[in-house]
């Protein structure tokens, strides 16, 4: 890419690391062909960039990655090239997969999430099966839409090839099937559902969620004369109404699939992996009353809630300034930012959320719209904030 063309990028592609709740995330490649309508790239003023550009070399982006202020060997979960293409598009697979030797040749046994779309072959399989050390799953998205002005890519059916291909061909490799983006009126319909179960058999694991809903995205949906719900309601979080959650389980439990069922991405990853969850949603226990027994117990056994002095001296040791305040699941901050919570949350295990971005009880990480929240869980979030401010003040003093 030459220096005009990354003038012209939104400054945040160009920072190639960044942190994201699934993990450390490398994007040195810009630029994707597939035209998913709903595409994140909306938001970065990149959905017209359809081939894709290399921002650095592949052993830059590595050095940069391995060197970050954020990584740990061994303990940082890490995602290559979800933000702004596809890792398995014609021209970026093999960069993909010589960013996984590099790694895996460090002797790095890092959980590693590669999420795609796109054709995965044999070759493909048969490379990936030669990494020695890394902790790889491959989360395959398919929602079950079949409306070519959302998903051009749905009538080739390449990624249902790609599933069964990598169902086929893998043995060390994991596959989550990453049932994404569920939206009331496009794929909630019985024969949407009938397609996701079909190749959902393949997998090791399901994760569902459902959809990010912002202005951007939202003006390219109303261009193409493509209606949803939400209108102008935009929000942070995803939204996946409280009533689509019930239809979505009620179906999964109508199946018959043997399959497990997960509402968080690292949960169908570590249940793949037989690891506990790196983003400690043990916290968060409603989230886990579908997840399997054994798949609690693992998480179970190696939750440890950490106390204010080793908090602190966590703090200490990044050099991060926060109040807080420890409570059972989960850690309340302020002004870290998402990365720095993120960095925080995969050291402990732990979740560590923000004072000011408040999770409601069953509508973790999900935007309000759809959701039962009451005006008793508001008033206890009130009461909240006054305590943590309470505690600080008596600290300090």
């Amino acid at each position: 890419m030459n220096q005009t063309q990354r003038n012209s990028l939104n400054p945040l592609l160009l920072n190639i690391v960044s942190y994201r709740k699934s993990g450390l995330s490398l994007n040195h490649i810009v630029g994707c062909s597939l035209n998913c309508a709903y595409c994140v790239r909306h938001f970065f003023d990149n959905f017209e960039m359809k081939e894709p550009h290399m921002l650095c070399t592949d052993e830059e982006a590595v050095n940069q990655l391995v060197n970050h202020k954020f990584f740990i060997s061994n303990i940082t979960p890490i995602q290559i090239f979800n933000r702004a293409t596809d890792p398995f598009l014609r021209n970026v697979k093999i960069h993909t997969h010589e960013i996984l030797r590099m790694l895996d040749e460090l002797g790095l046994k890092n959980t590693v999430l590669v999420i795609t779309r796109a054709k995965v072959t044999k070759t493909d399989m048969e490379q990936l099966e030669k990494l020695k050390n890394l902790n790889l799953s491959l989360l395959v998205t398919y929602s079950g839409i079949i409306d070519q002005r959302i998903e051009p890519i749905a009538k080739s059916r390449i990624t249902e090839k790609s599933i069964v291909n990598i169902a086929t061909y893998k043995k060390k490799t994991k596959l989550i099937l990453y049932w994404r983006p569920i939206v009331a009126g496009w794929n909630d319909d019985n024969a949407s559902f009938a397609r996701v179960f079909n190749v959902a058999q393949y997998a090791d694991s399901i994760v569902y969620t459902g959809y990010y809903h912002r202005p951007e995205n939202y003006a390219y949906l109303q261009k193409i004369g493509l209606e949803i719900q939400y209108n102008d309601e935009f929000a942070r979080r995803k939204f996946l109404p409280k009533e689509l959650e019930n239809k979505i389980l009620a179906a999964y439990n109508e199946s018959k699939l043997k399959v497990p069922l997960f509402r968080k991405t690292s949960c169908g990853v570590v249940f793949a992996q037989k690891l506990p969850d790196y983003n400690g949603h043990w916290g968060v226990n409603e989230i886990c009353n579908i997840c399997p027994l054994e798949q609690q117990k693992i998480c179970w056994k190696h939750y440890k809630m950490p106390t204010k002095n080793e908090f602190q001296k966590l703090l200490d040791r990044y050099n991060y300034n926060s109040k807080f305040l420890i409570e059972g699941g989960h850690i309340w901050t302020e002004n870290l930012g998402e990365e720095r919570r993120y960095h925080l949350q995969h050291i402990l295990g732990y979740q560590i959320w923000d004072i000011e971005k408040p999770h409601f009880r069953n509508q973790h990480g999900r935007s309000p719209f759809g959701q039962l929240q009451n005006e008793e869980q508001k008033s206890e979030y009130e009461k909240l904030k006054i305590k943590f401010n309470n505690e600080v003040i008596n600290d300090d003093d």
